[in-house]
């Protein structure tokens, strides 16, 4: 661009190009991140060397530093592998109160203390409902063979419920456990 009393050249560059490491050399944080965009020949490195410079600054501007490298990293799908690396660098704690990567690591955590909690009530259940019946089934027809008490530890919840329901009219343990 030339105007009367101004010059203005620009070249083009695009960041692959731009060797990611002499970037990541430099002082200012900003361009630590930005070299996330450059080329890497270790991009495992490059995230544990940027996360290590943002872990070094104080915490109002982690927060910022790693919020900005996460945003870069999804544009070269690494957010999962920056989330990875991070969770094993001492600034963990940020990342639980970072808006996006806290929100889903809690959800995540969230779900899976759900599931656990379920699958705890169902196999309490389970337990406590085999429990029951081997006492009653003992009691009614002596001790028990080993088909049955396999057969009892394998049942589901809705398996021993049908058991329990025909405990009444069973005659023997063939009509119990038809």
């Amino acid at each position: 661009m030339r105007f009367p009393a101004l010059a203005f050249e620009y070249r083009l560059v695009d960041i692959r190009e731009l060797d990611g490491a002499r970037l990541c050399e430099s002082d200012s944080i900003g361009d630590n991140i930005i070299s996330l965009l450059a080329r890497w020949p270790d991009r495992t490195e490059a995230i544990r060397r940027i996360l290590r410079r943002i872990a070094a600054l104080e915490p109002a501007r982690r927060g910022r530093a790693l919020a900005q490298l996460v945003i870069l990293a999804g544009l070269r799908k690494l957010a999962k592998e920056v989330e990875g690396e991070a969770r094993r660098m001492p600034i963990l704690d940020d990342i639980l109160d970072h808006e996006v990567l806290g929100r889903e690591y809690k959800r995540g955590l969230q779900e899976g203390l759900q599931e656990g909690k379920r699958e705890g009530e169902r196999k309490g259940e389970q337990k406590g409902e085999s429990h029951l019946l081997r006492r009653m089934v003992e009691k009614r027809f002596g001790p028990l063979p080993a088909w049955v008490e396999d057969r009892l530890r394998a049942c589901s919840v809705e398996e021993l419920e049908r058991i329990g329901d025909r405990f009444v009219d069973a005659a023997n343990l063939d009509e119990l456990f038809r």
